[in-house]
């Protein structure tokens, strides 16, 4: 049945509109209650001499058209309307949308600039860099390539931080080719692909280069106590680098003396994993002059991490050298990486001592959170449930556990003190030939257990069961692991 059209008196006032017999008269009273201020529960609606109830059947009063009724109540105030207008998600543009979704800003493929793109937002992901970079004044910046680059990629973050639609890094990929040719090569397309690989070790050699400070926050450096934190100091030699001691023994004179060097490494680069990293350290095919046996001799040398980086990347090697097609073409197979990264075992002996104790802490507490959220989860209870029974790191467990923390490791700024590190940031490579194909960043939300898609200018939430899938492998082509970086699973991350 149609609305009829109906007049309300209430408070010497007159109100025309429709009523639906169809409804009860509880929507009636709301529709009353938006005209006039007056609650439902204070309405006393007279019609024909009977009081509308809540539940009243509207089409037994047999209302007319034009029929008059009576209203009595009083009115609260009336609603506000709200400040802002209601926009919904389909009215949204994109950068309403990003902001209500809370997605940083992607970046804009120049022509074959993916693999910049994805390097620029793993990199983004360290937090420590981006205040490096907020304190890389005037007065630090070069005239050189390096420093040029550094203060547009300084620029670049502080821009990328101030809008949520995708933006186009043009004064840095200038910068980029002007530092590092090799990008700059062209075809008969455009500009060529590249390795996303060699774009982050330039960018890190570009920072170190250009003597990246430590955030002002972060550096301990003038403390009375610090040792480790010299005048010479940098972003890169802090929190990326890591050092290593070797050994070279003589295989065929085992009398020898050997040979202790130290060495650095900003990343370690393997084909597998846990395997893969130890091959990486170890070498028994070298061959050199023995000055003990007066000829030359097989010689095998071990190293192991005599210092942990904050900030760890690995390398996983995904290209090969086809020598008859001049290409070079992808290892199709899967490379598994964790979540959680126990590099202990790759440690020296005495590194191994100073950081056993807190690792040792951080991974019972671990254990017993997850233990309480598996419990909770297992009982039923809603997802704010489960975050209620697990355990929370109050001040009293991070001060118990910074009591643990090796004196000498806690003076070294921006290096890990346990051994544990959380996978923060992926970089992947879709396509058979490192010349071709299409790289995409993968990044950690912060505090959260989803990703951050950067797929050039198009950024989504995944869950990390889509990260899982990145091993790779397979016949097909399909997104494999170029390289993961880590950050410490120290006091704050754990």
């Amino acid at each position: 049945m149609p609305p009829i059209k109906v007049n309300v008196k209430w408070s010497g006032k007159k109100y025309e509109l429709e009523i639906d017999t169809d409804n009860t008269a509880e929507s009636f009273k709301s529709e009353l209650y938006r005209i006039t201020g007056v609650e439902p529960q204070r309405q006393k609606i007279m019609c024909k001499g009977t009081i509308l109830k809540d539940d009243t059947d509207l089409k037994s009063l047999n209302i007319k058209e034009g029929q008059n009724l009576t209203m009595m109540g009083t009115a609260g105030e009336l609603p506000k309307e709200p400040e802002k207008k209601t926009i919904f998600m389909e009215d949204m543009t994109d950068r309403q949308l990003a902001e209500t979704l809370k997605l940083p800003s992607g970046l804009i493929n120049l022509g074959n600039t993916c693999y910049m793109n994805s390097t620029l937002q793993c990199l983004r992901s360290v937090p420590e860099l981006q205040e490096s970079l907020n304190s890389y004044t005037s007065r630090q910046r070069g005239a050189g390539v390096s420093s040029n680059l550094i203060a547009s990629l300084s620029d670049l973050f502080r821009r990328l931080n101030q809008t949520t639609e995708g933006y186009q890094p043009m004064h840095f990929v200038q910068n980029l080719r002007t530092a590092y040719p090799q990008f700059a090569q062209r075809n008969a397309h455009g500009f060529m692909q590249q390795d996303a690989e060699e774009c982050w070790t330039q960018i890190v050699s570009a920072m170190n280069n250009a003597n990246l400070p430590i955030p002002p926050q972060h550096d301990s450096s003038t403390s009375a106590e610090s040792s480790s934190a010299s005048s010479d100091s940098s972003f890169v030699k802090q929190y990326m680098t890591g050092e290593l001691t070797s050994v070279l023994k003589c295989l065929e004179a085992p009398e020898e003396e050997p040979i202790i060097t130290p060495d650095t490494f900003t990343k370690l680069t393997t084909s597998h994993m846990t395997n893969g990293i130890f091959e990486a350290l170890h070498e028994d095919q070298i061959e050199k002059n023995s000055p003990t046996l007066n000829r030359s001799a097989r010689y095998s040398v071990t190293s192991r991490i005599s210092r942990l980086p904050a900030y760890l990347t690995v390398h996983f090697v995904r290209f090969y050298w086809k020598q008859q097609q001049r290409i070079k073409a992808k290892i199709i197979r899967e490379i598994k990486f964790p979540f959680e990264f126990d590099v202990s075992e790759f440690c020296t002996d005495e590194l191994k001592k100073k950081i056993t104790p807190v690792k040792n802490r951080l991974i019972e507490l671990g254990k017993d959170r997850s233990s309480a959220k598996r419990k909770a989860k297992l009982a039923g209870n809603s997802k704010e449930k489960v975050e209620e029974e697990v355990p929370k790191i109050d001040d009293s467990v991070i001060e118990e556990i910074k009591k643990l923390v090796d004196p000498e490791l806690a003076k070294d700024v921006g290096a890990n003190v346990t051994g544990l590190y959380d996978l923060c940031a992926v970089l992947t490579h879709i396509g058979r030939s490192a010349d071709s194909g299409h790289y995409i960043g993968w990044v950690r939300k912060e505090d959260s257990d989803d990703w951050i898609k950067y797929d050039d200018d198009k950024v989504t939430i995944v869950s990390q069961d889509e990260i899982q899938k990145l091993a790779g492998g397979g016949a097909l082509i399909s997104s494999d692991n170029s390289f993961a970086t880590s950050n410490s699973g120290g006091i704050d991350s754990s």
